[in-house]
């Protein structure tokens, strides 16, 4: 190829990096804009912010450090309470939002209004955070735990429900065509083609949902849900911010402990190494 037939395909490729590099700089600027905008709206102030640090730290200090470490059996129930709640919410969301799933899958329901309204029940559910569903809740059936459970399960229906949905459109159509031709019934199909390439999505994502549903559930209970979130906040109330600083651990030691064992149990149940 000569020079002249090359120069036209060089003035192309300095044009599309000319673009990039314009485009990068405009949203560069919105960004920035973006950002300045909020802070503006916010009336955040890095000053006011540093300033504060002094306060947080004797705080820390002083209030709440260290840890009352004979307000550990305070805890111990309360953390019990917790591992039931989130459990308990996690194994009912998982099999509810199965139906979701399926029904919001676009290769296995074809009716549009059927796929869109079970995709807008779980954005509304997912919409709503945790602690506002235990505030209602809460209100409609009293402090306990009860109320900390259905907060729960709607909330972890609203997040697996799109992606069990999401999965279940992922699958390989062509392991599903191969059933059916063998004259599979509908059920059939779904059982041996479908299930088997959701099962590993499944069993992620319900294992990543009662890992949330622990943290949830401390949030839940600060508003009245029970578990250990309702012990917390009953001593921050009481400012025996020492005891509180024990359930503060309770709480991650209880997060790290609870991921390693999903994490475990997850793998081995898919077989990984």
């Amino acid at each position: 190829m000569k020079d002249g037939e090359l120069r036209p395909v060089f003035v192309r490729i300095d044009a599309e990096n000319r673009r990039q590099r314009i485009m990068f700089l405009v949203g560069l600027v919105v960004a920035v804009a973006i950002v300045w905008w909020s802070v503006e709206g916010t009336n955040f102030s890095l000053r006011a912010a540093l300033a504060g640090i002094p306060n947080i730290v004797r705080f820390l200090w002083e209030d709440l450090l260290p840890p009352r470490l004979s307000a550990a059996g305070r805890y111990l129930m309360p953390a019990i309470e917790t591992l039931y709640m989130s459990y308990v919410a996690a194994v009912v969301a998982a099999f509810v939002s199965i139906g979701f799933g399926i029904l919001g899958a676009s290769n296995l329901v074809r009716n549009p209004l059927v796929r869109y309204g079970s995709r807008a029940v779980v954005s509304f559910l997912r919409a709503v955070p945790d602690v506002v569903w235990g505030v209602l809740l809460v209100g409609a059936v009293g402090i306990g735990p009860v109320a900390g459970v259905i907060s729960l399960t709607l909330g972890a229906i609203g997040m697996l429900g799109k992606n069990f949905a999401d999965a279940f459109e992922d699958i390989d159509p062509g392991q599903v065509e191969a059933v059916r031709a063998t004259g599979a019934s509908a059920v059939q199909v779904f059982v041996q083609g479908v299930w088997p390439q959701f099962v590993p999505a499944f069993i992620s994502w319900s294992f990543y949902r009662f890992d949330l549903n622990i943290r949830s559930a401390a949030i839940v209970g600060v508003v009245g849900g029970g578990g250990i979130g309702f012990a917390l906040i009953t001593n921050i109330r009481l400012f025996q911010y020492q005891s509180a600083s024990m359930g503060i651990l309770f709480i991650f030691g209880m997060i790290i402990v609870i991921e390693f064992l999903t994490a475990r149990a997850r793998d081995a149940i898919l077989g990984r190494a």
